[in-house]
């Protein structure tokens, strides 16, 4: 009996530990088995305290009736299935006549607390199928990144979500998107996993860092062309114009619309070329855009309106010509001048870490959804990189990069630098390799472009 309450007490021991220092350990050994039979017990009163049942039908009534039953209960969602995850469970559920999604998605809260899980996400499936994705831990607490198979197509895994999926940016679905958040919030991080999983990839890095350089020149091995202040920038923007004109030349030549061409290998945009002429696609990263819309003088202005433009056009046409962009800020609003709005309407995917004001906040998610909003507003300082991302339907999650080092960003960099495109256009622009990637080479004298 003794040996028992010992190894009960070891047990115990044990998981107390594993919940502390390894959350994701204790819920694959003893978290799982109780939270899904928790759910199955209560299955039921949760769904009817929280106002997710319907009354019986007529015929169910009448039948009682005739055969003088008791009348019946409310009827529950159909459980389809149950299946436990790595970080939670997934509970899919057919909905009763009469039921809508939006209700599971406005009771998700209640549902947290009634099932004693740390997170509870709804998500339509399909036409009377909804998937709630339950999270059993904190898992932005300590963001450990799965292990992914390497992404294609410009799709990059960037950050954890809070229902213990992975958030990827696909540039191909969303190609243009916006990042804002206040110092300290984790745009860098983010940014700079942004360029580390891009690095491997056939892709162009184009790069726009107003701060003298000071967060993308470290990573000038990877960069097609960069630009690290407003005078360089605009003629940077031009010429990717330029480039963009010339794409799109070439997409016109090869369409050659006749009869006899079938009707896959027509084409509008890049990805349709045959392979040994598509042009390699283009990502331009703004550091911090309210730099380029500045203006202290009347000269300032005139190049200030000449970036702005140039912005809206590669954001109106570039996604054809493979021109994609990611715009970071502090804010981005109306008060940085004429035309910020037009180009901010055409950012499809946002993204906002912790905000100063509710101002900011509703720059991002202002004219998507009003709850993000005040998500956005309620992230704690404590948790640098953490974010809310959505996107122009209206859909969106809580996420939290891993911390990215910027020392690991520049040895990704260096180690594929290989992989850097020349783009003729943005040739005048390209970077200067910092003397540190030169190991084992004749070093070159430094310059006033070279020197740290």
């Amino acid at each position: 009996m003794n040996a028992l309450w010992v190894a009960l007490l070891v047990v115990l021991v044990v998981a107390l530990l594993l919940r502390w220092l390894r959350p994701t350990w204790y819920w694959l050994t003893f978290g799982v088995t109780f939270a899904a039979v928790r759910v199955l017990i209560r299955y039921r009163s949760v769904m009817d305290a929280c106002g997710l049942t319907v009354p019986p039908s007529r015929w169910r009534l009448t039948l009682a009736r005739v055969a003088n039953r008791p009348v019946p209960e409310a009827r529950s969602p159909r459980i389809l299935w149950l299946r436990p995850t790595a970080t939670g469970l997934v509970l899919r559920l057919k909905l009763r006549p009469g039921q809508d999604a939006f209700d599971f998605s406005a009771s998700s809260d209640r549902l947290r607390h009634s099932f004693s899980l740390h997170n509870v996400v709804s998500r339509e499936i399909r036409s009377g199928v909804v998937e709630l994705r339950m999270t059993g831990y904190d898992v932005l607490r300590r963001v450990r990144m799965p292990a992914v198979a390497p992404g294609d197509g410009l799709r990059v895994p960037v950050a954890l979500r809070e229902d213990g999926e992975v958030h990827h940016r696909d540039y191909r679905q969303v190609p243009h998107a916006l990042n804002v958040g206040a110092t300290q919030s984790g745009k860098s991080v983010y940014q700079r996993t942004l360029v580390a999983g891009l690095a491997p990839q056939n892709v162009a890095l184009v790069g726009i860092d107003c701060k003298n350089g000071v967060e993308l020149a470290p990573l000038a091995a990877r960069f097609t062309a960069l630009a690290d202040n407003p005078d360089v920038a605009v003629d940077l923007l031009a010429a990717l114009v330029a480039y963009m004109g010339r794409i799109y030349e070439l997409i016109r030549t090869e369409q050659r619309i006749n009869v006899g061409l079938p009707d896959a290998e027509i084409t509008a945009d890049i990805w349709d070329l045959p392979a040994h002429l598509r042009p390699v696609p283009v990502v331009l990263l703004v550091d911090e855009v309210a730099e380029l819309a500045l203006a202290a003088s009347k000269a300032d202005e005139a190049r200030r309106d000449q970036i702005v433009t140039h912005l809206v056009r590669l954001s109106q046409l570039g996604r054809a010509a493979g021109i994609y962009l990611e715009i970071c800020g502090q804010r981005f609003g109306s008060e940085l001048g004429k035309g910020i709005t037009m180009l901010r309407a055409q950012l499809t995917g946002r993204t906002a870490h912790r905000v100063n004001d509710e101002t900011s906040a509703n720059m991002a998610f202002g004219d998507i959804s009003p709850d993000a909003v005040l998500a956005a507003v309620q992230i704690d300082k404590d948790r640098p990189g953490t974010a809310v991302a959505g996107d122009s339907s209206g859909g969106w999650s809580r996420i939290r990069a891993p911390h990215t080092t910027l020392r690991q960003a520049v040895d990704t960099c260096n180690a594929h630098a290989h992989r850097t495109p020349s783009i003729p256009e943005l040739e005048p622009f390209r970077p200067a390799v910092p003397l540190r990637v030169l190991v084992g080479k004749v070093q070159p004298k430094p310059t006033a472009a070279t020197a740290f």
